[in-house]
């Protein structure tokens, strides 16, 4: 039995291009039959949780799902992994595994506003991935089976 709500494997493909270029907060983007295909129960808005890219690391991240207010758009998934890469990973694998909730979607004044409250957003999941029972969903066998998925080509 997983210690976590959700989990999501998929190619990683080009958004709504205002991650980086609007906020600074770059995200990766799944393509809209996965986001279609989770459950309906899942809770939209900001979740937090764990995500790798292809065989790498596992990294802390949060996790928009759902309409986004402030853009208006369709449904999606937008993940922006606590880490500094160094190249874009279109076309990777991303491997997400949903561990907490955070807040309900909701609009904002500002685009000001916006970026605070995914500042916060962040910071906040920072702090509760560092517990104990988050930590160990880190080293879960969702992401060795990807890490040797990937790593044989399979």
């Amino acid at each position: 039995m997983r210690s976590f709500s959700e989990a999501a494997t998929s190619q990683v493909v080009h958004g709504f291009g205002r991650g980086s270029k609007q906020l600074g907060i770059p995200t990766t983007n799944f393509p809209e039959q996965v986001v279609d295909n989770l459950p309906a129960d899942i809770f939209t808005g900001i979740n937090y949780g764990w995500a790798s890219v292809g065989s790498g690391d596992v990294h802390k991240m949060v996790v928009s799902i759902g309409w986004n207010p402030y853009y208006k758009n369709t449904k999606s998934m937008e993940t922006h992994i606590i880490h500094t890469f160094k190249e874009d990973f279109y076309g990777d694998i991303l491997n997400v595994a949903v561990v907490g909730y955070l807040r309900p979607e909701k609009n904002f004044d500002s685009l000001e506003s916006l970026i605070s409250a995914i500042q916060g957003d962040t910071e906040e999941a920072k702090k509760r991935l560092d517990f104990p029972e988050h930590l160990k969903i880190k080293e879960d066998n969702f992401f060795q089976v990807s890490k040797s998925k990937t790593m044989n080509g399979h």
